[in-house]
């Protein structure tokens, strides 16, 4: 038997009434959606607008629905045919999303990451708040929400700061000019580090020093009792750091083009 109906104009002109009609119904709801979402706050405004895409999948899946039976001959191998075509579309369109859903599952057993952990992929750095199926969410220090798909872990670094654990490394750097008493820099930035009330007295307090062709390159590195006061940890090191040294009489290298 044939696929495809022989299409008449009667056809023909009922195919494109139907595009039209959802062409103009979805123009509707893209600009009625937002204004309606405006008359409301909070998470009814959140919810009107997430309805958007749906009600525009549904118009689209209606209006194939209602073309598919104007052009295609209604038999069993027909069916059979137009299922298996529409199966192997769908196995390309979701082939990223199969793939996540696999890397998700990978996820459970490896655990690369878990709740609480800080983690960077592909320069978004943050906690991990949640994680499911296909992706994982991270909120960065500036309160954003990033979404990751698993998938990235096929072919992405993924950089774990605590892996787990409450232990996480923050460093804070220091530049200085030449000459000047390195054994007291380094002494007064351990003093700062210890002193801290973010650090964790468990963990070592270390300095380490590189010299460079402009000055002398010190790294404070030290351990907060919450990976959460990282940021807090590095301004009060950064801060107290800064006012020890300058008590030593230290100067400060130029901070806007130093060479690695």
């Amino acid at each position: 038997m044939e696929l495809l109906k022989n299409i008449t104009s009667i056809v023909a002109l009922q195919i494109s009434f139907i595009v039209i009609f959802a062409w103009l119904l979805t123009i509707i709801v893209q600009r009625s959606t937002p204004w309606l979402a405006d008359r409301f706050s909070g998470r009814h405004r959140l919810y009107i607008l997430a309805s958007l895409p749906v009600l525009r999948l549904f118009i689209l899946v209606m209006a194939v629905l209602l073309i598919i039976p104007r052009i295609i001959e209604p038999s069993f191998e027909n069916l059979v045919t137009l299922l298996g075509a529409l199966g192997l579309a769908l196995g390309f369109a979701f082939k990223d999303y199969v793939s996540s859903l696999i890397a998700g599952i990978v996820t459970l057993y490896e655990m690369p990451y878990r709740l609480g952990d800080w983690v960077s992929v592909e320069g978004a750095y943050g906690e991990v708040r949640s994680i499911g199926m296909r992706s994982v969410e991270i909120v960065t220090p500036d309160d954003t929400v990033v979404v990751i798909p698993h998938q990235k872990l096929w072919d992405h670094l993924i950089f774990n700061a605590n892996n787990g654990s409450s232990n996480l490394l923050c460093t804070t750097d220091f530049y200085l000019r030449s000459p000047h008493d390195s054994a007291r820099a380094r002494e007064t930035l351990e003093d700062v580090g210890l002193t801290s009330s973010f650090v964790q007295l468990k963990k070592p307090v270390q300095v380490i020093v590189r010299e460079k062709p402009w000055g002398t390159h010190y790294r404070l590195k030290a351990y907060p009792v919450d990976p959460r006061d990282q940021f807090r940890f590095v301004t009060d090191l950064t801060i107290r750091g800064r006012a020890a040294l300058s008590e030593q009489g230290m100067e400060f290298a130029e901070t806007n083009a130093l060479p690695e």
